[in-house]
């Protein structure tokens, strides 16, 4: 299946959250380079590879990763694997929704870090209340990029992107919601209260939860 389509574009937000200096990182899904290009503008002595499983998608990141590994990373083999580390920093923007089992990966990765070091990723957010509008009404369409991306294979809120990472060893110690103008948001909010408060939660979270579009987060090991 054809991946998410490559751009030129970079999340100010993530790179915001990737700690800068680092001597090593590493970038699942690193796609056209973009992000690898503006941390290395800050950061030229870092080493910066990039992993990308489509071959066209690793031959544009080599024009700013120092090395790119052109490979499934769940499937590549343990001495490949180990080669990797000691790194300082893995960056997933928006990549650990594409992969069939996260919770392994970020599981085999974390004895590899040290004190120190950290996993920086932006994950969409499943709660959004278009989604929710959408499966109201039955209308899950699946798209080329986006919430509904066809080669998404995993989905997760706020609350199930915290599980992911303590269920690896990890601790998230910075986070910030991606929430953008969507002035059609403002008609869905009360059915979301109503909805929250039939089933016994906490409407204002509810509300709370269904504006970002992604989240950003840092976490360590535990």
């Amino acid at each position: 299946m054809q991946q998410t389509p490559a751009h030129e574009g970079y999340n100010a937000d993530l790179l915001a959250m990737v700690p800068q200096h680092m001597a090593r990182v590493v970038e699942v899904g690193s796609s056209s380079g973009a992000l690898a290009k503006q941390y290395k503008r800050l950061c030229p002595n870092s080493r910066y590879i990039g992993i990308e499983i489509d071959p066209h998608y690793a031959a544009l990141s080599k024009r700013f990763c120092d090395e790119v590994l052109c490979a499934d990373i769940e499937g590549i083999e343990d001495s490949t694997f180990r080669s990797l580390f000691p790194s300082d920093c893995w960056i997933f923007g928006d990549s650990l929704e594409h992969l069939r089992d996260p919770w392994a990966l970020l599981k085999r990765i974390r004895p590899h870090l040290g004190s120190g070091s950290s996993v920086v990723a932006c994950i969409p957010n499943a709660q959004h209340w278009s989604v929710q509008a959408r499966l109201n009404c039955g209308m899950l369409h699946y798209e080329d990029s986006g919430l509904l991306d066809r080669t998404h294979l995993r989905w997760f809120t706020r609350l199930t992107i915290i599980e992911l990472f303590q269920s690896a060893g990890f601790r998230i110690v910075d986070a910030a919601s991606r929430v953008f103008n969507e002035p059609e948001r403002d008609k869905v909010y009360e059915a979301i209260r109503l909805m929250a408060k039939s089933i016994g939660s906490d409407p204002e979270q509810a509300v709370a939860d269904c504006m970002p579009l992604q989240y950003v987060v840092r976490a360590v090991p535990a």
